[in-house]
């Protein structure tokens, strides 16, 4: 074991966080901590680093087991050194080791001594074992890894923001390789490439990892273990997060029988005990009874602590077809061009997550539609839009004076006072938190508020830049429901790989200062990103691979438009091979959603050849079987047909 709790209660006043809790953390262990906002999570994490002590009980650490913890009150350090320097840090022992071997080395050119000489000698080993040849290619392997361009690494640590000053402090973490690596929301500050190297990187790591974290997705896919505090109880899961999320339901019910039985037993005694504790001959058994229910140990109802709130957007008008569109849109920060002449167009009920790394401009972007951005270019708003957009800025808008409750009602929503109380449960404002004047709140807390604003709009066009970021599981949950119920359009930025795979019908990227649209989910998304780049590996194709579903909306349109300057000789050519080129993209369209219909059907149907109660039944069995023969063979002609396709569109693209 390598730390845990052993029989701990710890206690903040009156309240309890977690009662007489028991929790051993073994090696290789890759644990998920999770629980509704403010049930105490972070506080575990401090008992075991020994910010706190137990109110009873004991925090048990093995002398030589090293812990590393990452969480976000690291952000008051400040220093003038480079992040290069800071995420060094991390080879304490190879540094101090440099500076000695350098003053030895001096010594050794002044004396000549053979003490000093083997001293150096035995110092220089020491280096080389510890690997102090490689700490610089090492340390900047991780902060690349993390998304620092190589032209940043000297630059000082105190010129950039908390989210990029968490990710050097991340990258030292697991620099320095502890036993126990405690993470506190690592996610909340990475975009998507570096989540996914992050996760790389921590599922080969050699100790053990817990990680705090509402990002179901990065949960799934890093841990093994589920500890949820809930009820000031922890209760341990042995699977991901889906298993968890299933082994608590089956949990949940069966504690509810045993309840209701219990419950059963407890009023049929109760009514014996009533009924004879007067009577002279019953008397003795009906106290005898009542002594037993006093000491039974009651069970608690199967009730989740936060009720099941439903969020509901109110649409007023019902826009045109187009909601907005942009044409040739460029902008720039200095020598930096984030879109150039980029062109793009959002439909009704769209809803569009806008992905990629920090630094491509997805924020910006979103800024632009919103109109609180300069650009060159044009932005045409479509028939009848009302639109609203959610950012971190919008917290400047919020009447400080107001209460929480105050703020809502101004919104114009109709809403109830109720109703408005309701909603504000589901950002985590229960009971008399609606009464808290805005002035008080903190940052995370005036970001929920500007949120549920948002929802209450009644506005047909959302923009949302990060909307999960300070919400728990439960309300990210209520959202993802109310935004798959919304009738409007939607247009979103977020990190959240979870989130996104639940609301967005398409995805937008900025690839080469353009608009690039695919139509369709993010698990489609990153299936086909990963075709294309394995047809790509196999073929040995030119650098840019043919994209006949992720494209400009531009290109789409003035394919479909006549251009009305006057046509080159090469012209009706031209158009005929891009005719000839849509035919090949539509194919291609229709083959992937074939294929991903009939993956979906081979996987069920594996599903039921692996369940033992297909074979109990002659016919079921045989009927399967022929279906995922069928279902295969379907596949194989379909991915040859696939093959043919993508090289028609490779040859004709390289043509024009």
């Amino acid at each position: 074991m390598l730390a845990g709790l052993q029989d701990v209660t710890f206690e903040f006043g009156a309240r309890a966080i977690v009662e007489d809790t028991t929790w051993h953390i073994q090696p290789g262990e890759r644990i998920g901590l999770i629980g509704y906002n403010g049930t105490g999570k972070s506080t575990l994490l401090k008992l075991l680093v020994g910010e706190y002590l137990p109110s009873a009980g004991t925090v048990e650490r093995s002398r030589s087991t090293t812990i590393g913890y990452l969480h976000q009150d690291l952000l008051s350090f400040d220093t003038n050194e480079s992040i290069l320097q800071v995420a060094m840090g991390a080879f304490e022992r190879v540094l101090k080791l440099e500076k000695e071997i350098e003053e030895l080395g001096r010594e050794l050119e002044k004396t000549g001594d053979e003490k000093t000489l083997h001293e150096y000698s035995d110092k220089l080993h020491e280096l080389e074992t510890l690997g102090g040849y490689n700490i610089h290619h090492r340390t900047e392997e991780v902060l690349q890894g993390l998304g620092f361009p190589n032209a940043d690494l000297q630059r000082p640590y105190k010129e950039f923001s908390g989210g990029w000053r968490m990710r050097v402090l991340l990258a030292k973490m697991i620099l320095a390789q502890p036993d126990l690596l405690l993470l506190d929301e690592p996610t909340n500050h990475l975009d998507l490439p570096s989540i996914e190297w992050l996760e790389k990187y921590l599922l080969h790591y050699q100790g053990s990892v817990v990680i705090v974290s509402h990002d179901k997705y990065f949960l799934n896919r890093m841990v093994t273990k589920i500890v949820e505090l809930y009820q000031q109880k922890l209760h341990i899961y042995n699977g991901n997060f889906d298993f968890y999320e299933r082994e608590k339901a089956i949990r949940l019910d069966l504690q509810q029988k045993a309840y209701d039985n219990q419950q059963d037993y407890i009023r049929q005694q109760e009514r014996f005990v009533e009924r004879f504790k007067a009577k002279a001959s019953k008397a003795a058994q009906a106290q005898s009874i009542q002594k037993r229910l006093d000491k039974l140990e009651r069970i608690e109802e199967a009730s989740l602590e936060r009720p099941n709130i439903r969020i509901n957007f109110r649409v007023d008008k019902e826009p045109g077809r187009v909601i907005t569109e942009l044409k040739d849109i460029s902008k720039s920060f200095g020598k930096t061009e984030i879109v150039k002449n980029a062109s793009a167009e959002i439909d009704r009920r769209d809803k569009i997550a806008l992905i990629g790394a920090n630094g491509k401009g997805k924020s910006t972007l979103l800024r632009i539609i919103a109109g609180v951005e300069t650009f060159s270019g044009e932005r045409k708003w479509g028939h009848n839009v009302e639109e609203s957009f959610y950012a971190q800025h919008q917290l400047e808008a919020l009447n400080v004076n107001n209460t929480i409750l105050d703020e809502m009602k101004e919104c114009g929503s109709q809403m109830t006072e109720l109703e408005l109380r309701s909603l504000l449960g589901c950002f985590l404002f229960s009971g008399d938190d609606a009464d808290k004047k805005i002035k008080i709140l903190s940052g995370g807390e005036k970001a929920r508020v500007a949120l549920a604003k948002t929802i209450v709009s009644k506005a047909n066009f959302l923009m949302l830049d990060e909307p999960t970021n300070h919400l728990d599981m439960h309300s990210c949950d209520l959202l993802i429901e109310a935004l798959n119920k919304y009738e409007g359009t939607i247009i979103l930025v977020s990190h959240d790989r979870y989130f996104i795979s639940k609301t967005a019908n398409k995805i937008w990227e900025i690839v080469d200062h353009q608009i690039k649209e695919f139509k369709g989910g993010y698990e489609e998304y990153v299936a086909w990103k990963e075709r294309m780049e394995k047809a790509k590996n196999e073929k040995k194709a030119a650098p840019q691979p043919a994209q006949p579903v992720v494209k400009s909306s531009v290109e789409t349109r003035q394919a479909a438009k006549p251009v009305n300057n006057k046509p080159q000789s090469s012209a009706p050519i031209n158009k005929e091979a891009k005719k000839e080129l849509q035919k090949w993209q539509r194919e291609f369209q229709q083959l992937e959603e074939q294929i991903a219909k009939l993956n979906a059907r081979k996987n069920e149907l594996e599903a039921s050849l692996s369940d033992p109660g297909t074979y109990s039944d002659k016919n079921k069995f045989l009927e399967t079987e022929n279906a995922y023969k069928k279902a295969q063979n379907e596949l194989t002609q379909l991915n040859s047909r696939y093959e043919i396709v993508f090289e028609k569109i490779m040859a004709l693209e390289s043509k024009n």
